[in-house]
C-alpha cells in the first residue's frame, strides 16, 4: 500500500475502484445498499450517540493513523512526525470526526513496543492534532494512555479492554475492545476456539462497559475486535449479528479496514486474496453493513469514501427533523466536542 496524503476527490476515489474487485458471481459487495431494511436500521438504532447532520443519523468516522515501523496496511508510512500530522489534518479536511493515533502494531504475530518508544511515536502526532479535530489514543498501556490524554486526546482506544480506571480519572472517553488473546499468539486462539462468538463477544463487552460506567467512566463505546482473534467466519459472523451488540445500548464502534479475511472476498474466484491496498470496496461495503445495522462509528483508513457512505445511508434514513437538504461537508459534530 502507497503512502499518500491529502484529501481525495470524489473522482480520485472513484478512479480506485478494479473492476471485479469486490464482486463474486456477478453480486457486488455493496449490493445491500439497495435493501429496503436500511434506512429502518439506521432510525431505529439504539446506540444513541448519533451525530445528527443535515441529512439524518450520520454514524461517526474514527481515521486510522498508525505511527508504526509494522502495521499490516500502512506501516512506516506516518513514522515520521510532520508526515504523520499532515495525514492526520488531511483525513479531518476528508470528514473525519475523530484521527485515531497508535504506536504499537497489534496486527497478528506483532511483539510488544516498548514503552517509551510507543511514547515517543504518538505524544508529539497527538499534541499537534488535537487543536484541530479530535484525537484517539489507540494503546493498551496505562501510562501511554495517561500521557495521551494529557497531550491534548479525548477518547482513550484500548484493545485490552482494561483502561477504564485512566478514562475515570482524566474524563476521557473509553473504547473497549474484544480481544481474546494476545496479537502474538491470537491467530493460533482463533484456529481452536468452537464457542458462540456473538454471546461470548457481547457478554465480554457489556461486562467491561457497565463496570467503567460504574467507575464513572461517561463516554463508553464497545468494538467487537474484527479480526482479532477471530477467524474470517467468526468476523462475518459478528457482522451479520451486530444488531445484538447495538441492541445493548452501548455505542458499538466497528473497524473492518483493510482486514485480512477481507482478502479473499475481494478477489475473483480463483485469485490470490487481494492485499491491504486493494481491499477499499469491501472495507466501505462492510462499515456501510455496520452502520447500516447501527453502529454509531466506523474505524477505517480511507475516510473520503466512507464518509459518503455514511451520508449515503443517511440520505435513506430520511432527512433530520428541519428538513434541511445535502450540506456543502460531511459530518459536522462528533460525541464529546
Amino acid at each position: 500500500m502507497g503512502c499518500s496524503l491529502g484529501p481525495a476527490s470524489p473522482a480520485t476515489v472513484a478512479g480506485r475502484r478494479v473492476p471485479g474487485r469486490g464482486c463474486r458471481e456477478g453480486t457486488c459487495l455493496l449490493s445491500f445498499f439497495a435493501s429496503p431494511q436500511l434506512g429502518a436500521r439506521v432510525r431505529n438504532s439504539r446506540a444513541g450517540k448519533f451525530l445528527l447532520g443535515s441529512l439524518g443519523p450520520v454514524s461517526l468516522v474514527m481515521g486510522v493513523l498508525n505511527v508504526t515501523p509494522d502495521s499490516f496496511s500502512d506501516g512506516g508510512c506516518w513514522l515520521d512526525h510532520a508526515r504523520a500530522v499532515e495525514h492526520g489534518l488531511a483525513m479531518a479536511a476528508e470528514g473525519a470526526d475523530v484521527v485515531d493515533v497508535g504506536g504499537e502494531s497489534t496486527r497478528p504475530g506483532a511483539g510488544p513496543v516498548a514503552e517509551d518508544e510507543e511514547l515517543r511515536r504518538v505524544l508529539p502526532v497527538v499534541a499537534a492534532l488535537a487543536p484541530h479535530v479530535r484525537v484517539s489514543v489507540d494503546t493498551r498501556k496505562a501510562a501511554v494512555a495517561e500521557a495521551a490524554v494529557g497531550a491534548g486526546a479525548t477518547i482513550v482506544n484500548d484493545i485490552s479492554a482494561r483502561l477504564w480506571p485512566v478514562a475515570a480519572a482524566t474524563g476521557a472517553g473509553w473504547v473497549a475492545m474484544h480481544l481474546p488473546a494476545d496479537p502474538a499468539v491470537m491467530a493460533d486462539y482463533a484456529a481452536r476456539y468452537r464457542g458462540d462468538v456473538v454471546s461470548d463477544v457481547v457478554a465480554h463487552l457489556v461486562a467491561r462497559a457497565e463496570g467503567a460506567r460504574g467507575a464513572g467512566v461517561e463516554e463508553v463505546w464497545i468494538d467487537p475486535g474484527i479480526g482479532f482473534g477471530k477467524t474470517a467466519t467468526h468476523n462475518l459472523i459478528l457482522l451479520r449479528h451486530l444488531d445484538r451488540l447495538v441492541a445493548t445500548g452501548w455505542p458499538v464502534l466497528v473497524g473492518t479496514s483493510r482486514k485480512r479475511f477481507l482478502g479473499p472476498l475481494s478477489s475473483p474466484p480463483g485469485e490470490d486474496p487481494a492485499p491491504p491496498g486493494d481491499r477499499l470496496e469491501a472495507s466501505v461495503a462492510t462499515v456501510a453493513w455496520a452502520m447500516a445495522q447501527g453502529a454509531a462509528m466506523v474505524r477505517v483508513h480511507d475516510v473520503a469514501p466512507t464518509v459518503w457512505a455514511a451520508r449515503m445511508l443517511a440520505g435513506a434514513a430520511g432527512p433530520a427533523p428541519n428538513g434541511a437538504g445535502p450540506g456543502p461537508t460531511g459530518p459536522v459534530a462528533a460525541v464529546g466536542r
